[in-house]
C-alpha cells in the first residue's frame, strides 16, 4: 500500500547523479549535493521515524538528529554500500539510542502513525481503512514493525535491513513474513 507509492516517488527522485555520487560530492564540500539528498530522503526518513515514535516533537528531534549525525559522519562515508542503507542505519541507531534512553513503558497509540502529508493511498482509501492499517501496524512487535518500515519506507533489501538491525538475512525474512501475516489478519477482520 505505502511501499508502491514510495518506490515510484523514490525512482522519480533518482534522475541525475546517484545517491552515492551526491554523498561523495557533499563529503567534498558540495552543499547543493546535500540539498539534493535531503530532498530525496526527507519524506521517507521522516515517515520511518514518525511511525516509530509517538510524539511529533520527538519525531522531529530524531529526524533532525539523524541528519546531524549524517553531517558529522560525511567524511567517513564509503560508497561500498548503498547510501540509503547508510542513512537508514544512522536513523535506526539514533532511534535505538533514543529508546534505550527513554525506556518508559508508555502505551502505544495509533495517532502517532498519522502521516504529516496526505499520500495518494490515503486519499484513495477510506479513513476507516487507513485507521485500521495504522492500528494493525502499531500492534506489531517493535522488531517486526521496524523491519517492515525499513522495507516499505526505505525500500531496502533483506541484506541491507539485516546489516542495519544487526540480524541475519533469514531473521529479516522471518520478521517480514510474520509482520505481513499479522497485518493481513488484522486487515481482514
Amino acid at each position: 500500500m505505502l511501499g508502491v507509492f514510495h518506490a515510484i516517488r523514490y525512482a522519480l527522485g533518482m534522475r541525475g547523479p546517484s545517491d552515492e555520487q551526491l554523498m561523495m560530492q557533499y563529503a567534498a564540500g558540495d552543499m547543493a549535493a546535500f540539498e539534493n539528498l535531503y530532498d530525496r530522503y526527507r519524506g521517507p526518513l521522516y515517515r520511518y521515524i514518525q511511525r516509530q515514535v509517538r510524539d511529533p516533537a520527538t519525531a522531529n528531534d530524531l529526524y533532525q538528529g539523524s541528519w546531524e549525525k549524517l553531517i558529522k559522519a560525511r567524511k567517513r562515508y564509503k560508497p561500498a554500500s548503498p547510501f540509503r542503507a547508510w542513512l537508514f542505519r544512522i536513523a535506526h541507531n539514533h532511534l535505538v539510542d533514543h529508546f534505550r534512553a527513554h525506556r518508559a513503558s508508555e502505551p502505544l497509540e495509533p495517532e502517532r502513525f498519522v502521516a504529516s502529508d496526505p499520500q495518494p493511498s490515503e486519499l484513495i482509501d477510506s479513513d476507516q481503512r487507513e485507521a485500521q492499517f495504522r492500528s494493525a501496524l502499531i500492534q506489531l512487535p517493535p522488531d517486526q514493525r521496524d523491519t517492515l518500515l525499513l522495507k516499505l519506507e526505505a525500500g531496502l533489501g533483506l541484506e541491507e535491513i539485516g546489516r542495519i538491525t544487526g540480524v541475519e538475512r533469514e531473521t529479516v525474512k522471518s520478521r517480514l513474513r510474520y509482520a505481513t501475516a499479522k497485518l493481513k489478519r488484522s486487515l481482514m477482520k
